[in-house]
């Protein structure tokens, strides 16, 4: 009779935990305070010190692209004004076009069209 082997002893891995944006959002928050460190955040969410570290690293990268796209200054009206005149350019350039069809199907006449 063949014997049944005893499975490897050793470390089981933990179960994957994911967290919330407002989780996340906590974690990183109290990492800028300094109230945790990342060991600490990282056991008290359940997670790997790895996923802390992503925490701050995305939530740092997002706040930099955010600011580099932030320009000062009232952003909502100029982008309405800019918005309206492109809405002005196509009312104009779809007349235009009008115009000119128009103005093709006289000289031509409806034999032209096929």
């Amino acid at each position: 009779m063949a014997e049944e082997q005893a499975p490897p002893v050793g470390r089981k891995r933990a179960s994957k935990r994911i967290l919330t944006p407002s989780q996340k959002y906590e974690i990183w928050l109290q990492l800028v305070r300094q109230e945790v460190t990342m060991a600490e955040a990282a056991t008290a969410a359940g997670v790997d010190r790895s996923t802390v570290v992503r925490i701050r690293t995305v939530a740092k990268d997002g706040a930099l692209a955010a600011l580099a796209a932030s320009k000062p200054g009232v952003a909502g009206k100029v982008r309405d004004a800019e918005l309206a005149a492109a809405q002005a350019e196509v009312a104009r350039l779809s007349e235009a076009i009008k115009e000119m069809a128009v103005k093709l199907t006289l000289a031509e006449g409806k034999d032209g069209w096929g």
